[in-house]
């Protein structure tokens, strides 16, 4: 979780609700929500207001938990013993679209009966050397979900944002699957002649945004899933169009591209077929921006068309109690974005207002986070979709509503520094830098896990040097903190955990170009030449520990 939360997190609602799913790390600016395309959990057991966090779904599911190698090769030899698959969950307990996975899918009876013909595998990304862990699964972000056999072969990665009963479905793909998902793109790309349905499935519903670069480089992806949903068989249709909008929406926004006219009548009638269109419900909620951007230039009558048809297809999405909560939000969500589309406000000054959204779609925003937060009360489903709720409310305009109802909320959160950050990007988006820092430092103090300490403090740091640079003793001993914090984890320059040092090194660095702060930066490198030199780590990482504050080289002419 965005390119999407993670949060792509392009941060962390991206931070994450993406925030997460999407490999971002850090809490520092809220960026677009990833929901989870969930219908309501058969059979699920009585809500309550506030579960108690392990962090693991206490709902039948025999899970063991992994903080280290050696419980992750004795569940392998578990699998080995028992000939059953392995299926990891790698998450954390902010997490967003975790807490939807949890709150619709670990708590389904039909999942729950399933999860005994395999060994299920938990890891908290805020277990002490879990992320060494994700470094040995090359997994990022929250959540990822692995299917792999006894011997430790990786067969495929499996969405988290589909119906349950269609998880179900992709799951059971994987555990009958003869060959990993690696081997049958090689296949696909080859032609794909002997591949057969469920092969193509198989690549149809692969969590490519987990897929850290697994199977393709990133730049790769749009053009290689183009290239297989022109492969795939023409009895095939529904599995040839997820393929095509997963290609459309892989695209990389900021870089200028042809319009694909060709693949612009398949949607048009995808978006006016209400059964077609809900079954690739996740998708169109989840992506419809990104879709439609490479199908119709910006101010031409084939967007208009489209965005017509899409907002249509939307709405029917929205009102369609079948779908979770979440995913009826991030539908409305969708309608935002591509009212937002064709306006140039990401160039919006701060405390400028927005550009005008229709009073219709401002009276429905109102109406759905108001009912999400009275109606609601599952800690779970809450911790989800009351992000996503403040989120929607300050992409459409209403900041002050967002941080009313992310106030309302902080008690109420098994996480509340997650909300935090959320008030914190709020603040910075209006321009109020007081506001903004408060909530960053809170969120940070508030923080729990080690991991997640060192994202949250990596994102105070970032916001006292932009926000307030010539606040030498706050970022001095911000900086000290955390660092004093890592190294105290057997894990700090691992995945997540190193990502977030790596960033504030990379931060400091700039706000002393030129010889400024050069104070404050002497005592930051002695006492940091003094951590490294104490660290019993093994000496590549006490190298990158040595070379937080030390520019990198430049490359030779």
């Amino acid at each position: 979780m965005t390119k999407h939360l993670s949060f792509n997190l392009s941060i962390v609602l991206a931070l994450g609700l993406a925030a997460c799913s999407k490999g971002g790390d850090a809490p520092a600016d809220v960026a677009k929500p990833s929901a989870m395309a969930t219908p309501a959990p058969a059979a699920a057991p009585a809500p309550t207001a506030m579960p108690a966090v392990a962090d693991h779904a206490d709902t039948g599911i025999a899970w063991k938990q992994a903080a280290s190698d050696a419980d992750v090769d004795a569940a392998f030899a578990t699998a080995r013993a028992e000939t059953k698959p392995v299926f990891v969950y790698w998450g954390a307990k902010w997490c967003p679209p975790c807490n939807q996975v949890k709150a619709t899918l670990f708590n389904r009876q039909d999942f729950i009966e399933r999860s005994r013909a395999f060994v299920p595998v938990y890891i908290d990304g805020d277990s002490p050397g879990a992320q060494k862990l994700g470094t040995r699964f090359r997994v990022s972000g929250y959540p990822t979900m692995l299917l792999l056999k006894p011997n430790g072969e990786e067969v495929t990665r499996l969405p988290g944002e589909v119906d349950p009963a269609r998880y179900t479905e992709v799951l059971n793909l994987g555990m009958n699957a003869a060959r990993p998902v690696k081997a049958v793109l090689a296949d696909a790309l080859a032609g794909g002649a002997d591949l057969k349905a469920n092969d193509w499935r198989l690549l149809a519903f692969y969590s490519w945004d987990t897929d850290q670069q697994q199977l393709i480089a990133k730049d790769q992806v749009a053009p290689t899933l183009a290239r297989i949903a022109a492969a795939c068989p023409a009895d095939q249709a529904d599995t040839a169009m997820r393929l095509r909008l997963k290609a459309l929406a892989a695209r990389d926004a900021k870089t200028p591209a042809k319009v694909d006219a060709a693949a612009r009548p398949a949607v048009l009638a995808l978006l006016g077929d209400a059964a077609a269109a809900r079954e690739q419900a996740d998708l169109l909620v989840n992506a419809a921006a990104d879709i439609v951007r490479p199908l119709a230039a910006k101010t031409t009558a084939e967007r208009a068309k489209l965005l017509v048809a899409f907002d249509a297809a939307l709405q029917r999405l929205e009102a369609d109690t079948t779908l979770s909560r979440a995913d009826r939000m991030q539908a409305l969500i969708a309608r935002v974005d591509l009212a937002r589309i064709d306006m140039a406000d990401d160039d919006t000054p701060p405390a400028a207002p927005l550009p005008q959204l229709p009073e219709s779609l401002i009276a429905d925003v109102r109406e759905q986070a108001a009912r999400a937060d009275r109606e609601i009360t599952d800690g779970y489903e809450r911790q989800s979709v009351i992000t996503a709720a403040a989120y929607l409310l300050e992409r459409s305009g209403l900041s002050s509503e967002s941080d009313t109802l992310l106030k309302a909320n902080l008690a109420k959160s098994h996480s509340p520094y997650y909300l935090m950050s959320e008030l914190a990007s709020n603040a910075k988006k209006r321009g109020d830098k007081a506001e903004a820092l408060h909530w960053y430092r809170e969120a940070f103090e508030k923080s729990e896990g080690p991991a997640t300490r060192l994202q949250w403090g990596s994102s105070y740091v970032n916001a006292l040097v932009e926000l307030s640079p010539a606040d030498e003793a706050a970022i001095e001993a911000t900086t000290l903190q955390i660092w004093h914090e890592a190294a105290a984890q057997p894990d700090a320059f691992e995945q997540r955990s190193g990502r977030a040092l790596q960033r504030v090194g990379t931060k400091l660095q700039a706000w002393s170009k030129g010889g400024a702060h050069a104070a404050t930066m002497a005592r930051l490198r002695g006492e940091l030449v003094t951590l490294c030199a104490k660290d019993d780590r093994p000496q590549a990482e006490r190298s990158t520990c040595d070379k937080l504050l030390t520019p990198a080289p430049k490359a030779s002419a």
